[in-house]
């Protein structure tokens, strides 16, 4: 039965059916396969139960808050304090891109968001400032792999739900991973930026404005002190600090920056309602399936296979195995769909084997985050070549050596669990 929802899956994606489509057509298969046609009254019930779900309520607002930030000129002001940290060096922009990366995580918690906002700005400066616009969309796709690693994330959020994990413990993990991830991409841009003889940058009328950018900045700064300080420190629920963090974005735009207006506002409210049904709509479709797998038992059965090769017994190479399956997973489906197919048949393997639960849903959040930019999906690629004018194959070309440093990063934290339960301690969490 897997074998034929497996298969009818990837010929109606590939024929471009709606993916949660997509899906319960491979449920309603297994279905008619199994020939127990009162199973589409638990069907329905399982695609509703999906994604009625309190907390997943935090994504929309962490969706709108970063649209908020883009329409009302918060993020401009954002990526000004980058260049101000940055200062002049060779190949700066490449590190303000990266740094705004890591700054911008902390909002919304989307690598697609992150990759249209810095693409729009990014791309163009950086090839006006000597790089080729390959690496330039390269680079900027690979920064957005930042926004679901560092806090809030949208994918911590799903696997917390699934798994019963602290949403607030998941994200304080996140926090050295992400900026791992990042000095990771800027030792990137050094090598670059220096093989290539990228001019230095010169930031000069910015450190001459040092003073009115801090000022201009705070106010954007102060959207993630918001969202992540008021849940790693527990005192919002994460559906709280997102609609927190939506209200200070409200206030800033219309009186402060006073750049957003009614027509921005109900343009953000109408990009947020259509990126949080698909998203909803996915979860429900795959939690359709992960019920009828979990019916014919194959998560045990999984299971057993993996218990019997020994494996249980040495949580490094099985977190190796499970990588192993999750980011070819995520290569050729939606995250969102591979995040709630496997969650449920890989977490009780890394809870029995010992492994800490924050520490291998990091694990699994990268190995999907990766996928982002990983051919012939690699959703942010397709965003970052045309946000910037950039041929989609000369982006595939250039993708591949940042995809083996994000592997390096993440065969770094698998072997040092430390690196993500060190935070989660110390806030007791």
């Amino acid at each position: 039965m897997a074998l034929l929802m497996l298969v009818l899956f990837f010929m109606l994606m590939v024929a471009g059916v709606p993916l949660y489509l997509s899906l319960l057509s491979a449920a309603f298969a297994g279905i008619a396969y199994l020939g127990d046609w009162s199973l589409l009254r638990i069907m329905s019930q399982q695609f509703y139960g999906g994604m009625d779900i309190f907390s997943l309520m935090a994504i929309p607002f962490f969706i709108l808050a970063g649209i908020l930030m883009n329409r009302s000129g918060l993020t401009d002001r954002l990526l000004d304090f980058s260049r101000l940290l940055v200062g002049s060096v060779r190949g700066g922009l490449g590190y303000v891109n990266v740094v705004g990366g890591i700054i911008l995580a902390g909002v919304n918690g989307s690598a697609a968001a992150d990759a249209s906002a810095l693409g729009s700005i990014l791309i163009p400066a950086m090839v006006k400032d000597g790089f080729s616009p390959a690496y330039s969309a390269g680079l900027t796709a690979s920064s957005s792999l930042i926004g679901p690693i560092i806090p809030p994330s949208i994918f911590m959020i799903i696997y917390a739900t699934m798994t019963n994990t602290s949403i607030g413990g998941l994200f304080a993990a996140g926090m050295l991973p992400g900026l791992v991830l990042g000095l990771a991409f800027m030792g990137m841009n050094w090598y670059y930026s220096r093989k290539y003889e990228v001019p230095i940058s010169d930031f000069g009328e910015v450190r001459k404005q040092a003073k009115q950018i801090l000022l201009r900045s705070t106010a954007a700064l102060i959207a993630p002190v918001i969202i992540i300080g008021g849940i790693v420190t527990g005192i919002v629920t994460p559906t709280e600090s997102g609609a927190l963090g939506v209200a200070y974005c409200l206030v800033a735009g219309f009186f402060y920056t006073k750049k957003l207006d009614l027509g921005n506002l109900g343009y953000s409210i109408y990009e947020t309602v259509r990126l949080t049904s698909s998203i909803f709509l996915i979860m429900g479709a795959a939690t359709v399936i992960g019920w009828l797998l979990k019916w014919e038992q194959i998560p045990q059965k999984f299971a057993s296979i993996i218990v019997n090769s020994g494996l249980i017994h040495n949580p490094w190479l099985l977190m190796i195995v499970l990588s192993a399956v999750i980011f070819p997973v995520g290569m050729f489906m939606e995250e969102v769909s591979t995040l709630t197919l496997l969650t449920p048949i890989f977490a009780p393997l890394a809870v029995k084997a010992g492994i800490d639960p924050l520490h291998f849903g990091i694990v699994m959040t990268l190995n999907v985050t990766i996928a982002l930019i990983t051919p012939p999906m690699g959703a942010c690629n397709y965003i970052v070549a045309a946000v910037g004018r950039v041929k989609l194959g000369d982006v595939f070309k250039v993708i591949w050596p940042f995809i083996g440093v994000a592997m390096f990063v993440l065969l770094v934290i698998i072997t040092f669990p430390a690196i993500t339960t060190i935070i989660p301690k110390l806030l007791n969490l």
